[in-house]
């Protein structure tokens, strides 16, 4: 079969398509035809050895896969060959096939595409456990999403307007913000060239945001801790802007503002009831037809590269999958 393989802890430059043995499932594993396989910003950090769960090479980035299960191992429940899911992948998803523990599959209605399937788990995933279970989002409160025409930013503006905020979109360029409108967003500000603390300030009446969801760190973070409402929370989403913020004290003190992480990928390991409560509130919204992923791209695997380039440039809007067939 082929796959993806990583040869160095270089970037996408190391990435050549090769020839492998179709792997075997072990007790409590699955065997995966890839049908499809989300493109994210963190394979470009695994490739390069700076993800927080570092691998050596050889080895496949892709976290998120949709397939069909062809071969169970040993003492599997629950799941039964043919059965489309979708997996969240440790790593391996750029390949044609791929082994996982079958807890972190879930399965998936027929009247999901393959390419909705991989462009799914993590984005959703990732937003809808942040704002839901971890900012504990209200109707009527003020959500501000940055970075909202990427993956994670429009399933963010998306879930917001379906927990009943006002969403507050931030991006750079009028292109980019026309996208987060166009999912729901109710106000649009480009950060390239709006101060974002005084334009946050006149939008929620000098109250400030509720909650903010922050994937990109740096100054952006700095500011929203400016335009954050008393008892406001930040949701600390990830540092695509390549600059992990201090955090002054004091200016939590002063607001009783809450900072909080987001590890999604922890909560397969530690805590996977409440990411299946999520996955199934999810799936419902979509077969009502509330949210869906916005697929901009779709590559074959011997142009996997190019689409991670695409992503980690930040060429993209929404989500780039991969397609191994």
């Amino acid at each position: 079969m082929q796959a993806i393989v990583c040869h160095e802890l270089s970037g996408p430059s190391a990435l050549r398509l090769d020839e492998v043995p179709e792997p075997r499932p072990g007790p409590g594993q699955v065997r995966l035809r890839v049908r499809a396989c989300g493109v994210n910003f963190a394979d470009g950090l695994i490739i390069r050895g700076q993800y927080q769960n570092q691998l050596q090479p050889p080895f496949s980035p892709g976290f998120e896969v949709s397939g069909e299960v062809l071969e169970l191992g040993a003492d599997v429940q629950g799941i039964a060959i043919g059965d489309r899911v979708i997996a969240i992948t440790p790593h391996g998803g750029y390949a044609e096939q791929v082994v996982v523990e079958h807890r972190r599959c879930v399965p998936i209605p027929a009247a999901m595409s393959w390419e909705d399937g991989a462009a799914f788990p993590v984005v959703f995933g990732t937003s809808h456990v942040a704002l839901w279970h971890r900012a504990r989002l209200r109707a009527g409160e003020t959500l501000v999403v940055h970075g909202a025409s990427g993956g994670v930013g429009l399933t963010a503006v998306a879930i917001g307007k379906q927990l009943g905020a006002t969403v507050i979109a931030t991006a750079n360029g009028a292109e980019k913000l026309a996208v987060a409108g166009r999912h729901g967003a109710d106000h649009l500000i480009d950060s390239s060239r709006v101060d974002l603390t005084e334009r946050i300030r006149e939008l929620t009446a000098g109250r400030g945001a509720d909650v903010v969801y922050d994937p990109v760190g740096g100054e952006l973070f700095s500011a929203s801790l400016r335009s954050i409402a008393f008892e406001g929370r930040l949701l600390v989403v990830g540092f695509a802007s390549g600059k992990v913020p201090p955090i002054p004290a004091n200016h939590l003190l002063v607001k009783n503002v809450d900072v909080i992480g987001l590890n999604w990928p922890a909560y397969v390991e530690l805590n996977p009831q409440r990411l299946n409560e999520s996955f199934r509130t999810l799936i419902q919204w979509y077969l009502d037809g509330a949210i869906k992923p916005h697929v901009t791209a779709v590559y074959p695997l011997q142009s996997a590269v190019e689409a991670l380039n695409l992503v980690l440039n930040r060429k993209s809007t929404g989500k780039v999958v991969i397609n191994p067939n």
